[in-house]
């Protein structure tokens, strides 16, 4: 199929979806909303609201508040498509209200839907030269989908799903975020959206193994449209509670004027999150590989290793790990680019894939980096979380960051977290960070005082 005929099946199969979606969010009158429960990072589902028999409600409401301070700062960043200078100090807020109906057949499959909009702004972002503040509103997600519940003998076996929907693999160091944020859009840190602006994606899974096939387009920016999009897919094994191995294979078009090396990617990836001594399940390891060829124009790697271990018996169970991970950067004496493509990474902990809260966020994107990454994560309560993480930031080759760079010294970085789970629905999180450019920083940007770096952020969640 041609990629023309790509797009005019995702324009028709986007409006298929919202008009089944409205047919399943107005088929019936919503007269109560009930308490939503937090999963995780994303803050997912709610729980029932008990509406009329055969129809299950959710409802949730999603709402943050952040500041931000920076001494030092570049006035960059590295996020793909975001032209946006930041300041020294500035707020960001937004507010996600989602609604969400589920169907259930005599044969346990089910119909389930979702709606949900974005308001989101950023204050005082920019140095008064470049501009005021910047808000914007819109649908995140707009999805239909059906599975097929214990119909099959297994617990929903077959999902189907197209619309506005997130999506993503592993712990997110290639796919995670299927939506750009910052620049006229506000938000550059909240990233409170997270769809993709079209997912068709078909999920088989049964036992220990899930099959995932899907098709991909990014909602990018207005002014930063890369027109990336992908169709691919992924195969997972879970052997047990502990352990998780996938492979998945990833094929990229993109604009070609604006990511030449990007259209007709092929990306392949294998990773294993395991605690392979029974005996010992808090001894874990985690690795990931990636590889990115495009013909002549592109041939990178990447990879990350990692290992950790939690003394889980004794107070505040502290948790050790060491990261190391390597994407290659470009040689400027080879003819082709071996700059590795860091794709549509994510948030999924502290410290991946945004490596660092000034690096990783405002500095460098995962190309032409080596790190290396010691983290101690304590739990005083069950409400209280938090650590300390030291990087180191190398280049893979000087020369590609700037023709004058002669040394890999990057920066060295250490960061300060706590989570603090006031209640129910609210949650605070604060970071305290400082890095040193290295030799390497002060030849590229003529840098030599150090970052530091603030911020205080509330989350709720209903």
């Amino acid at each position: 199929m041609r990629m023309s005929d790509v797009d005019a099946v995702t324009r028709v199969s986007s409006r298929a979806a919202t008009a089944l979606l409205t047919m399943l969010l107005g088929s019936i009158p919503v007269h109560a909303f009930a308490q939503a429960t937090a999963d995780g990072q994303d803050k997912k589902e709610a729980t029932s609201t008990g509406l009329p028999a055969g129809i299950v409600w959710t409802f949730n409401v999603d709402a943050t508040v952040g500041s931000f301070g920076f001494a030092n700062s570049l006035y960059q960043n590295p996020k793909e498509g975001v032209a946006e200078d930041l300041s020294d100090q500035w707020f960001e807020g937004s507010i996600k209200p989602a609604l969400g109906g589920t169907h259930t057949l005599k044969n346990t499959s089910q119909f389930y839907g979702k709606l949900s909009v974005v308001g989101e702004g950023t204050y005082g972002s920019q140095p008064p030269i470049f501009g005021g503040d910047i808000s914007s509103f819109s649908v995140d997600d707009l999805s239909i989908g059906w599975r097929s519940g214990k119909a099959w003998g297994g617990e929903n076996v077959l999902d189907l799903s197209v619309g506005r929907a997130p999506f993503n693999l592993g712990h997110g160091m290639l796919l995670w975020d299927g939506a750009a944020e910052g620049g006229s859009r506000g938000g550059y840190w909240t990233n409170a959206r997270k769809a993709f602006e079209f997912a068709a994606i078909a999920r088989a899974h049964r036992g220990a193994h899930t099959v995932e096939a899907f098709y991909l387009d990014k909602d990018d920016l207005p002014e930063g449209d890369t027109g990336t999009r992908l169709w691919g897919a992924n195969y997972e094994l879970s052997p047990g509670e502990h352990s998780t191995f996938g492979a998945s294979y990833l094929k990229f078009y993109a604009d070609d004027a604006v990511k030449p090396d990007r259209d007709g990617l092929d990306v392949f990836n294998v990773r294993a999150y395991t605690a392979p001594v029974p005996k010992a399940p808090d001894l874990s390891f985690e690795f990931e590989y990636a590889w990115e060829r495009n013909g002549d124009r592109l041939h990178a790697d990447a990879w990350t290793l990692q290992g950790a271990y939690e003394v889980s018996n004794i107070a505040w169970k502290p948790k050790f790990s060491y990261r190391y991970a390597f994407f290659q950067g470009d040689d400027p004496d080879t003819p082709r680019n071996e700059s590795f493509d860091s794709l549509l990474t994510g948030f999924y902990d502290w410290g991946t894939w945004w490596q660092g809260e000034i690096v990783g966020e405002y500095v460098a994107v995962n190309s032409n980096l080596i790190s290396n990454l010691f983290r101690v994560h304590l739990a005083p309560t069950d409400k209280i979380g938090g650590g300390i993480m030291f990087y180191t930031f190398t280049l893979d080759q000087p020369r590609a960051l700037a023709p004058n760079v002669t040394s890999t010294d990057l920066a060295k970085e250490l960061d300060l977290y706590v989570d603090w789970k006031i209640n129910e629905n609210f949650t605070a999180s604060f970071v305290a960070a400082e890095a040193n450019p290295g030799a390497a920083a002060e030849q590229a940007f003529a840098r030599t005082r150090n970052f530091s770096y603030g911020m205080a952020f509330l989350a709720y969640h209903f």
